[in-house]
């Protein structure tokens, strides 16, 4: 956790001022992976680790951009807003003010900003989600434009879409955006339908294990697994009237899934409708406080994902099994887009010490690289900090 008082003073430092300060979480999905660009269901919560954010308003029409986790700034002008930076940090900021400049909002003074972060860069938990939605609430204050927190969540993607050119699905900034302390979010992401679903834990805690494999392949992968599941939605749609992948159940599927003829394809298609019947029972799962069968839905979804989506990889193969020999682990899966990153596993609190210490010694062992495990609590979306 990053110390706000340290924080202030490494801003004032800067910019002999005082600033505001405001705070976007990371996520995990707790279960539902590459479901959400085919418009399926999520089950993701906000956690601990995030960006913070200190702004404060100057009269030099320029807006000036730090950060405390890499050597890059700028400083940008007021008729250069809408101008990309190559592939640096500043372009998630830059694309949320963009957003705001298309909907006729005005930025009719300079700003000087600050961000620190500390969720892991290249984990998978949704860092530029948390930069886009942090500096997404503190315009919608600083400005006045009162735009509803859903709208904030829309402009934020579009940022990622239009500005830095990744077509991310909406769950990542959704759960930064609406997250709630001991809460998991149910999630349609066709409809934007929500559902706060309780995430009481009791004596379990949920560990991050991070691999720390950067995802190279994720994006070109990404990318190959949409193009798979528009290919299958096409095969479908010929025995079925259907929008998206998500809008045919496990059962019609083994009906009518002979029809993708292409084996891949098929199992790519098997993934994702599996994948909404898992997010379905770990909802019923988690109200009834069954942790059991959430962590056994976990464990399925991993093999899904290894198996028929083939997004995993050594690294988190090896973790994942790791975690599940080990006493107290009730469940484990990769979480994000794969190919590195991050996985989650629900342990007993007990014995936490001794899952981090065996994992990380047969994972560094296996894979030759050392892993950094978190332990998260289940915190509050985006806002400013008191």
């Amino acid at each position: 956790m990053i110390e706000i008082s340290s924080f202030k003073d490494q801003f004032r430092d800067l910019y002999n001022k005082e600033p505001l300060v405001y705070f976007a979480p990371g996520r995990v999905n707790i279960i539902g992976e590459h479901t959400d660009y085919n418009g399926g269901l999520v089950l993701p919560c906000a956690i601990s680790f995030g960006t913070y954010l200190a702004i404060s308003p100057n009269n030099d029409n320029i807006i000036r951009f730090r950060t405390t986790n890499f050597s890059y700034f700028t400083e940008v002008g007021m008729d250069e807003l809408s101008r990309k930076h190559g592939d640096e940090w500043v372009n998630y900021p830059l694309g949320v003010i963009d957003q705001f400049i298309k909907k006729g909002i005005k930025i009719t003074q300079g700003y000087d900003i600050l961000f620190s972060g500390d969720i892991p860069n290249g984990a998978g938990l949704s860092s530029s989600a948390s930069i886009e939605l942090v500096i997404a609430v503190a315009l919608n204050d600083l400005l006045k434009s009162n735009l509803a927190r859903i709208e904030l969540i829309k402009m934020s993607q579009l940022a990622e879409h239009e500005f830095v050119g990744t077509k991310c699905g909406i769950m990542d900034q959704f759960a930064v955006g609406m997250g709630q302390a001991n809460q998991a979010i149910f999630l349609n992401c066709r409809t934007l339908g929500y559902e706060l679903v309780p995430l009481i834990l009791e004596d379990h805690t949920i560990v991050i294990m991070n691999t720390n494999k950067r995802r190279e392949l994720a994006d070109s992968k990404y990318n190959e697994r949409v193009a798979e599941c528009a290919s299958a939605l096409e095969f479908l749609r010929k025995k079925k009237d259907m929008i998206d992948l998500s809008d045919i159940t496990m059962s019609e599927f083994e009906q009518i899934g002979d029809i993708i003829t292409d084996p891949v394809i098929y199992r790519r298609a098997r993934h994702v409708i599996s994948e909404n019947n898992r997010v379905n029972l770990a909802v019923s799962a988690l109200k009834r406080r069954d942790l059991a069968t959430l962590g056994q839905l976990m464990n399925d979804s991993h093999e899904s994902l290894r198996h028929d989506y083939q997004v995993t990889g050594a690294e988190l193969d090896t973790m994942v099994n790791s975690a599940r020999k080990i006493k107290g682990v009730i469940g484990a899966r990769m979480t994000g887009a794969g190919f590195g990153g991050c996985a989650i596993a629900i342990v007993e609190s007990r014995y936490v010490e001794a899952v981090i210490n065996k994992v990380g010694h047969s994972y560094e062992t296996e894979i030759q690289l050392k892993p950094i495990f978190y332990v998260a609590t289940v915190g509050d979306g985006a806002g400013i900090v008191q």
